[in-house]
């Protein structure tokens, strides 16, 4: 380590340079899909869990609990080795023979994000859902309108722009969690930064360079979703920073 010798250049000089560009462009597509899939699901869970019917609100329960407090690297494992094998043995005879490993470690890995993500995100909605005010679930629902268009028109889009903070927190969190997928081989920024340290010797430099790249990520995401809340802001229902 004292004759170590500094070459920064291993993150931009070719190849290097473009496998770690081709990192974050699958760590960005990775992260987009499954929050994108994880909003959507947290929401409906949320609203589930807001319903009076208590059948409905145990199952909605269920699914948070299970998958917020299993861990996510678990939950990858069990997705790509594990279910596959509670297929029937056609369904998992074509799985094998018609997806390529690295196509279904990359589909395994966005659902898992997703599920992950989603439970966690239910937890803020429904935190949104219990600040709205009870008249105006009354209001909603003395228009005509069912509890589907309520929920959809009207309470729903209330609740997303009351939990942008924390629904911020969320988006960064899964790139973050993102990392773990190199576990399953997808060639994310993570893989791509150790891949670069097995050719040159320079995992320091690389790994840096990956930390910051996660860095200016996060700190972008952070900008735009802070620029989104200023953008959906109800004065007195919720604080403008």
């Amino acid at each position: 380590m004292l004759n170590y010798t500094f070459d920064w250049s291993v993150i931009w000089r070719h190849p290097y340079g473009g496998w770690l560009l081709e990192g974050i462009l699958i760590t960005i597509q990775l992260s987009i899909l499954a929050w994108g899939i994880a909003l959507f699901l947290g929401v409906i869970i949320a609203s589930l869990r807001n319903l009076p019917q208590k059948w409905v609100k145990a199952v909605a329960a269920a699914y948070v609990e299970t998958f917020r407090n299993i861990p996510l690297l678990v939950q990858l494992f069990f997705w790509y080795f594990a279910a596959p094998e509670l297929l029937p043995y056609s369904a998992r005879q074509w799985l094998y023979q018609n997806i390529e490993p690295t196509t279904l470690s990359y589909y395994t890995a966005i659902i898992s994000l997703s599920l992950f993500t989603s439970s966690r995100i239910a937890e803020h909605a429904r935190s949104g859902f219990s600040s709205i005010p009870k008249g105006q679930y009354l209001a909603a629902f003395s228009t005509g309108l069912n509890t589907l268009q309520v929920y959809r028109y009207v309470i729903i889009p209330y609740t997303i722009r009351v939990f942008i903070p924390p629904l911020t927190t969320e988006f960064v969190t899964i790139f973050k969690n993102s990392a773990l997928a190199m576990t399953l081989g997808v060639t994310e920024t993570t893989f791509m930064s150790q891949r670069i340290d097995s050719y040159t010797f320079h995992g320091l430099e690389a790994t840096i360079g990956a930390m910051v790249i996660y860095l200016l990520i996060s700190l972008s995401v952070s900008g735009l979703m802070g620029f989104v809340e200023r953008f959906l802001y109800i004065p007195g229902l919720i604080r403008k920073r």
